[in-house]
């Protein structure tokens, strides 16, 4: 970890993502700034405010052509970037928020919509203070192959993502889960065997080019949803009707007439996830919409609404909820 002239203990005692491959802490505005250039592109930084002081860090780290960064400036920033070219990156925020502008959209990012700006457009952001990013860095080249290869032809244009990622829908949600994984095999260090490491790269492109809105989606989805079983769009409409109740991976197998190993292979083939994990992505997005919808001044407590969509253990719950959403699910409903 190359560290700046920063003095006094860390900001939080909990482990943030990917802290043990820390890349820069620093009050330094221009060795940041340095730091972002080199694993992005160069970048315009100005701290905003009077008095503001930069507390920023960079952790990061590399899964085959997709590389993974904790970016947390550490106070309210405006950032600029012209033709961020060669990559994708999808940045999202732990907490607070912000806006960007690029291509001639804006989006208002916060802890349900992140944003993709794209590959040959130039990038205007603000970020609030206390908005730490986790952002995912994509190989162009690499997205685009893959692409081709979905499509079974080659793309017509140039593949364009919607600046605002919603991250509330299915696909999303199973694609943060993906992360949320290669983050912690990382920080536990372990490092990918290469056909591993292959296999996770091509998982988060495709999870990616899925989850979000592009132009090239109509053609993409069109291909899913024609080769998905019935009996996996069946358990999935199960799933989102019926996430309250106490259902296991032997009652949807039923209800869709297919033995447990197929409903699970079809998943893992499809969605790249099990029917049990996407049953715990629903839910878990029903605390968070349930929590963020309740009166403050109303008699809510989060073991109340954690316990109505099936969660027992309040531990496990609590850790899911902060890895899912960077807050507890506290601070969610006191909002």
């Amino acid at each position: 970890m190359t560290e700046g002239p920063l003095a006094g203990p860390r900001r939080a005692s909990h482990r943030l993502p990917l802290d043990g491959h820390a890349l820069l802490r620093t009050r330094d505005l221009d060795a940041f700034r340095e730091q972002i250039t080199r694993s992005f592109c160069p970048h315009r930084v100005e701290l905003i405010g009077p008095g503001a002081r930069l507390d920023a860090r960079q952790h990061g780290a590399q899964v085959g052509r997709v590389a993974l960064h904790y970016v947390d400036y550490g106070a309210r920033v405006r950032v600029r970037a012209e033709a961020i070219d060669g990559f994708f990156a999808v940045q999202i925020p732990q907490s607070g928020g912000g806006v960007i502008r690029s291509a001639r959209q804006e989006v208002v990012m916060g802890a349900d919509r992140a944003s993709v700006p794209g590959p040959t457009d130039d990038v205007d952001m603000v970020l609030d203070g206390g908005t730490p990013q986790l952002v995912v860095r994509l190989d162009r080249e690499a997205v685009e192959s893959r692409l081709h290869q979905l499509l079974g032809r080659p793309p017509r244009g140039v593949l364009r993502f919607d600046l605002g990622m919603d991250l509330s829908t299915p696909q999303a949600r199973a694609w943060l889960a993906q992360i949320r994984w290669a983050c912690a095999e990382l920080e536990r260090g372990a490092t990918p065997a290469p056909l591993v490491a292959e296999h996770l790269e091509q998982s988060l492109i495709t999870g990616l080019l899925l989850a979000q809105r592009s132009n090239f989606s109509e053609a993409l989805h069109a291909d899913q949803a024609a080769s998905m079983p019935k009996t996996v769009r069946r358990a999935i409409d199960l799933i989102e009707g019926h996430a309250a109740e106490p259902l296991t991976v032997e009652d949807l197998a039923e209800a869709v007439g297919v033995g447990v190993r197929a409903l699970q292979g079809g998943f893992r083939r499809h969605l790249d996830t099990t029917p049990m994990a996407y049953l715990r992505e629903v839910r878990l997005s029903r605390v968070h919409d349930e929590l963020r919808a309740a009166d403050p001044s109303a008699v809510t407590t989060v073991t109340e609404v954690a316990s109505r969509w099936g969660f027992w253990h309040p531990g496990r719950f609590a850790a899911a909820y902060r890895q899912r959403y960077g807050e507890t699910p506290s601070a969610t409903l006191q909002r």
